[in-house]
């Protein structure tokens, strides 16, 4: 497992307190009970969960193992609260610009989003001024040392804008993304249109090696 792979339940966690170390900064760092209503807020959640205290205390100390989380015992206060050093702390190899951070919260909070419905929905947590800023961050993500942190999905059907999703989650734990036959049949053609391409130039590539070896040769 690499060391920022999560589960669902923990990408639930580390996006919840992302949001709230943000959001609401003189509640944060999140005492367990709160995180539990966190986690399960009916609004801004996709999907929407029931985690119990147990589900989120059994993830809390895998990632606090893990060091991705940290558990603080304040001496006025009998209840632990946790904090994320998923990113930008100085415990982390990841850092985020906030373009980049509301992102990731965004995605790790309520899943696959376009670039236009995470403009919409990050209002609390960074203004983008446009739909181009969004997919310029979009962008960063997938092409930063390390990534990518978020990958394109294939196009819906009817759909205008296409889908982007976080890199973290562990497969095993991701929703099955099902499309039409229309639609992977598309995909394919893209897909095997990349690879002639690439093929083509290998061939390219083989051709020049061959001229240089005659130069060589002779």
């Amino acid at each position: 497992m690499s060391y920022h792979e999560v589960n669902f339940i923990e990408m639930r966690i580390i996006g919840c307190l992302m949001e709230k170390e943000i959001t609401t900064p003189d509640q944060y760092p999140l005492s367990l009970n709160a995180l539990v209503n966190a986690c399960n807020q009916k609004s801004n959640r996709d999907p929407v969960t029931q985690l119990s205290e147990l589900d989120v205390q059994d993830a809390l100390d895998a990632l606090v193992a893990r060091g991705l989380v940290t558990e603080i015992n304040a001496s006025h206060s009998r209840v632990s609260k946790y904090q994320h050093r998923f990113c930008n702390t100085e415990f982390s190899d990841l850092q985020l610009s906030p373009a980049e951070t509301a992102i990731i919260c965004l995605m790790f909070v309520r899943g696959a989003q376009t670039p236009g419905e995470i403009r919409s929905r990050s209002g609390r947590l960074h203004t983008f001024q446009s739909r181009d800023e969004v997919e310029q961050a979009l962008l960063s993500l997938q092409e930063k040392t390390g990534g990518p942190y978020v990958c394109q999905l294939p196009k819906e059907p009817g759909k205008r804008e296409q889908r982007y999703q976080e890199c973290f989650c562990s497969e095993s734990e991701r929703p099955v993304v099902s499309f039409s036959s229309d639609t992977s049949k598309e995909y394919t053609q893209q897909l095997e249109a990349k690879v002639k391409e690439l093929e083509a130039q290998v061939e390219k590539l083989n051709e020049r090696i061959h001229e240089l070896e005659n130069v060589s040769g002779l």
